[in-house]
């Protein structure tokens, strides 16, 4: 199995995801990066079942409904709540609290979080890290 791939209908996963949300955040662990915000990009990506974790066919697409599915809008919105609350000093503190709150809803069973500081590298794009953590089995 391609180990980036996370929808999978033998498990009952759908892939959910939000891609390059950019954010000001206050995080840095050096003295210039303290008392101000700087760019980063997020992108999370969560491997959600739902009809609890049953394998779905076409036949049974369900209701169309947004009380059924993970409500990107709602991860959007605590991503952002979480990237606001303060002063982190680490890309790897951040990328851990995204994570740990998208398992807080029972239907994801995987969250993948993706956290860059952009404009921090001469000459390059963005430094950063990514997390991948699934729920207990």
């Amino acid at each position: 199995m391609d180990s980036t791939r996370i929808a999978d209908a033998a498990r009952g996963l759908r892939h959910v995801f939000l891609r390059d949300l950019l954010l000001e955040a206050a995080i840095g662990v050096y003295a210039q990066e303290h008392g101000r915000t700087q760019r980063i990009r997020v992108n999370v990506d969560l491997g959600v079942t739902d009809d609890g974790g049953r394998p779905q066919s076409r036949a049974s697409v369900g209701a169309d409904d947004l009380t059924r599915v993970v409500d990107y809008a709602v991860v959007a919105a605590r991503v952002r709540q979480i990237v606001g609350a303060g002063h982190v000093q680490l890309v790897e503190t951040l990328a851990e609290r995204l994570a740990e709150a998208c398992l807080e809803d029972s239907r994801v069973q995987l969250a993948r979080v993706r956290v860059e500081k952009l404009d921090v590298l001469p000459g390059g794009a963005s430094a950063g890290v990514e997390v991948e953590r699934r729920r207990p089995t």
